[in-house]
């Protein structure tokens, strides 16, 4: 199973890393620290789940969302973002996101986010963390 982890700092990219390489331990991680390198992932590779920063250089997290869903309508992409949850989790869902993660929330949080989101049936989910 192949993560593409998609932040501006890569402190960031390795604690999300770390997080979900403890739930899912043989799953691959692959990095993006902008909105073209993750178009240019999703090229290279197939990935089960995007986490994606919605505050990077360049093109926002949700200008690429709007691509990613475009072109790659059944991977679930997991908004994570230190913007506040109920100005901006609706505008990401109504675009197409999986779920939206503030960046306060406990590490268990997103952890168990993403295996709802790998576990379910549907191909569209629509999750708020707790």
């Amino acid at each position: 199973m192949n993560f593409l982890i998609a932040d501006d700092h890569v402190l960031v990219r390795l604690g999300l890393r770390e997080i979900l390489a403890d739930a899912f331990p043989d799953a691959l991680f692959y990095e993006a620290g902008n909105g073209d390198e993750v178009l240019t992932q999703l090229t290279r590779s197939e990935f089960a789940v995007l986490l994606l920063d919605i505050n990077m250089p360049g093109r926002s997290g949700l200008e690429v969302l709007v691509d990613v869903k475009r072109n790659y309508a059944r991977l679930p992409v997991i908004i994570i973002s230190v913007n506040p949850e109920e100005q901006y989790a609706p505008r990401c869902l109504s675009a197409g996101a999986a779920a939206y993660i503030s960046k306060d929330k406990a590490p268990e949080d997103l952890a168990r986010t993403t295996m709802n989101i790998l576990s379910s049936d549907s191909s569209i989910h629509r999750l708020h963390a707790d």
